[in-house]
């Protein structure tokens, strides 16, 4: 149960071994196939991982008006603090692909020294929210964006009729306050109507200026890997930051291919090789402390 009386999904993986916390995309959810694929080569490599779900993203909607945003770093904190407690010395480290990656980023500048981690990896970030929603409105990223909002719309749909229907009439009523969303085009106008009043946001600049993960690069204590790519549909390479705004502990890769959480190599299109799984045990390898618990299998 979380302080607001509300619930979290997570999904484990393996039973001993140093432990990754994963944090999915938005409308994501644990069984996201790139969350699979590294669970399933993390286990192969000797780590146990647990996938967060953020609320209402497992299937079953959760029982607050209460959703999720780039900047909602809560839930991720109090499932960290939750493992502490159960496990003080086993080595944890967290990976979060996308919005969570940005969720991952600010959390890590927000606790500074206060988390004990011994890695962090983050993935396809939208480190400054305004500029990609922006990047969705333009050419072909326009197809990401009408998809994720339908996704959005529909599930927001889906908590109002459940909140209705197990007699949250309080938590229904925040939804129906947001009104009819159906003519929202753009994720400024999702941000502003929907994010910013859930959340208390004075607007939708107010969210992203806050909730943007570069300004805290710089305040990161946790060795902290993060991987972009040139060719994403949702960034532009002014998303990219410069090396003074990086802390010593912070690593940026930028390749030159890769899209959004794709990164597929191979000259095989039918035998596909995914990059990630192979970048982010090394680096979790290269960081862990307890390196005779992890082993290879090849």
């Amino acid at each position: 149960m979380t302080p607001d009386e509300d619930f979290i999904d997570i999904d484990w993986c393996g039973q001993t071994g140093p432990l990754i916390i994963l944090l999915h995309g938005l409308t994501g959810s644990s069984q996201s196939s790139y969350s699979k694929g590294l669970q399933h080569r993390l286990y192969r490599l000797g780590f146990r991982s647990v996938a967060l779900n953020f609320r209402g993203c497992s299937g079953e909607s959760n029982l607050t008006a209460r959703c999720y945003h780039s900047g909602e770093t809560g839930d991720v904190d109090f499932l960290y603090r939750t493992l502490r407690r159960r496990e003080p010395g086993t080595p944890i480290a967290a990976i979060g692909f996308s919005l969570g990656g940005n969720v991952l980023l600010k959390w890590l500048g927000e606790k500074g020294r206060k988390l004990s981690l011994f890695a962090a990896v983050a993935v396809s970030v939208p480190l400054l929210l305004d500029v990609c929603a922006s990047k969705l409105d333009n050419g072909f990223s326009k197809i990401y964006r009408k998809n994720l909002l339908g996704e959005l719309k529909q599930y927001l749909d889906i908590k109002l009729r459940h909140l209705e229907r197990t007699g949250k009439s309080l938590e229904a009523e925040k939804i129906r306050q947001l009104g009819d969303l159906s003519d929202i085009k753009s994720f400024w106008q999702y941000d502003d109507r929907v994010v910013a009043k859930l959340y208390g946001f004075k607007d939708v600049h107010d969210y992203y200026r806050r909730s943007s993960s570069r300004q805290f690069l710089d305040k990161i204590t946790v060795p902290t890997l993060v991987i972009q790519a040139d060719d994403d549909p949702f960034m532009t390479p002014a998303v990219i930051p410069g090396n003074k705004e990086l802390s010593e502990n912070v690593q940026l890769q930028v390749t030159r291919g890769g899209g959004h959480v794709g990164f597929i190599s191979g000259s095989n299109p039918f035998q596909p090789r995914y990059w990630l799984e192979q970048c982010i045990p090394e680096f979790l390898q290269q960081q862990c402390p307890s390196k005779d618990a992890v082993h290879t299998f090849m």
